[in-house]
């Protein structure tokens, strides 16, 4: 499996513990993602159905929260959405200066991660129920390639994608009373200047440990991310990765 070494330590940016803290706390977790890509990609005007594959993708956090009021709590989460795909051109293609011409095979690298980097306020937490709400930077890096081989000719071309876009970002967390089961949902926006970026999970954990050196939560459930980017370092796509996740997280 690719990328997801860090992935077993503990769950994606929903996952949490139920209860805020009095105490400042230290969260770990990370995920691992089975997905399904599909979409397009291309330059403006020029955007080609690649046949993505599907992959699994790994992710992990680590997030501080503390009680002063007006400071805002952090979360640091990294998210890799790598896959491949290949097709028959059906028309000439252009893609970072080169021209693939119609009836050739391409083949594609699809590579690209982000990190989020988020500042978040608690607005609400009663023991049962909590929603938190903030402010992502989302700092993608990663190339996209297109290559094909015509007649023992090579052709390649590829687009780094350096740069972060603002997003907002909200969390919510319902504990079953009675049980070691929480319900929770979060995700990240953007619609701006004609881009529509969205992630969302939704999904049930489940309190291992839970004693005064440390907490210990099993999660799982469904993910969604959207990339409709319009013109990021030459750029533009519309592609989706969706799938169930499993993982688990660590509160100091």
């Amino acid at each position: 499996m690719k990328k997801t070494a860090l992935a077993v330590l503990v769950t994606g940016l929903l996952s949490s513990s139920a209860m805020a803290d009095t105490l400042a706390g230290l969260y770990i977790g990370g995920s691992i993602w089975s997905n399904e890509a599909s979409g397009t990609f291309g330059e403006k005007n020029n955007l080609v159905d690649f046949n993505l594959q599907d992959n699994e993708q790994g992710s992990f956090y680590i997030a501080l929260e503390h009680p002063l009021p007006f400071i805002p709590n952090l979360l640091i989460a990294s998210t890799t959405l790598d896959t491949n795909g290949s097709t028959t051109l059906t028309e000439s293609f252009e893609f970072d200066g080169e021209t693939f011409d119609a009836t050739v095979p391409v083949e594609t690298t699809f590579d690209l991660r982000y990190v989020d980097y988020t500042l978040y306020y608690e607005v609400f937490d009663n023991g049962l129920f909590s929603f938190d709400f903030g402010l992502t930077g989302r700092d993608f890096d990663g190339d996209v390639t297109v290559s094909s081989i015509v007649q023992g000719a090579s052709t390649d071309a590829s687009i780094a994608v350096t740069q972060i876009v603002p997003m907002l970002y909200v969390s919510t967390i319902v504990g079953l009373p009675g049980t070691n089961l929480n319900l929770f949902a979060n995700g990240n926006l953007l619609s701006f200047d004609g881009h529509t970026l969205y992630d969302y999970q939704v999904g049930i954990s489940y309190e291992l440990i839970d004693n005064l050196a440390v907490d210990v939560n099993l999660t799982a459930g469904y993910k969604a991310v959207k990339l409709e980017l319009e013109d990021i370092d030459d750029l533009y796509t519309d592609v989706e990765f969706n799938g169930v996740f499993a993982g688990v997280v660590v509160h100091f």
